[in-house]
């Protein structure tokens, strides 16, 4: 994917390895994205930069507290998370955005890491993101109900010992462009973690 570029971007080196975590390792929220945009994180070398899903997310988590700016455009522009961590479902940009389960096996050895880590939210952002987060939280003896839950968004289910998992849909263009997320329902999601972790810290 790093070799097929846009117009506009003909002349950058694209970053087109897979792709790391970003924020604070030890955050008590962890978002779960689906995978790297092919000419957003593909390109710029970090999570949900340089893309219009990366401007909604951020643009969410600059009131929340979680982000200490509201842009997200390419590795040196200071944005730093407070409390929070990003990682994805798989770590290269897949064909047509659509990772396969051999895929998504094969990144959850990046993954399962970040779920170990003692969290007290994880928002999930789409429906692979929080299918996978419940299959690998069965490995982590997480408490996972049958029938296993199901994605929506604001859905809502504690996974104990583990964390509350938060449903979100994906701040992608396909659900943006059509309505089906609005900024004020994003924004939701993140006010609805911070309650979450300010029950949890009382």
């Amino acid at each position: 994917m790093a070799t097929e570029k846009r117009a506009a971007f003909k002349d950058e080196t694209y970053w087109g390895r897979p792709l790391p975590s970003f924020g604070d390792p030890h955050g008590r929220l962890l978002i779960v994205g689906l995978a790297p945009a092919a000419h957003g994180g593909n390109r710029t070398g970090r999570i949900f930069t340089g893309d219009r899903s990366g401007d909604w997310l951020f643009r969410s988590l600059f009131p929340t507290g979680f982000a200490n700016q509201p842009t997200s455009e390419h590795r040196d522009d200071g944005l730093a998370l407070t409390d929070c961590l990003i990682t994805a479902a798989a770590r290269c940009a897949p064909p047509a955005n659509k990772p396969t389960p051999e895929e998504l096996e094969n990144c959850s050895r990046w993954l399962l890491p970040d779920l170990a880590v003692t969290r007290k939210v994880i928002v999930a952002l789409g429906a692979v993101a929080w299918n996978q987060v419940l299959r690998l939280g069965g490995r982590l003896e997480w408490s996972i109900p049958r029938p296993r839950p199901r994605f929506g968004h604001l859905h809502e289910v504690a996974l104990a010992p583990g964390p509350v998992l938060l449903g979100s849909f994906h701040p992608s263009q396909q659900n943006t462009f059509t309505g089906k997320l609005t900024e004020e329902m994003l924004d939701s999601v993140f006010r609805r973690a911070r309650e979450v972790l300010a029950r949890n810290s009382s």
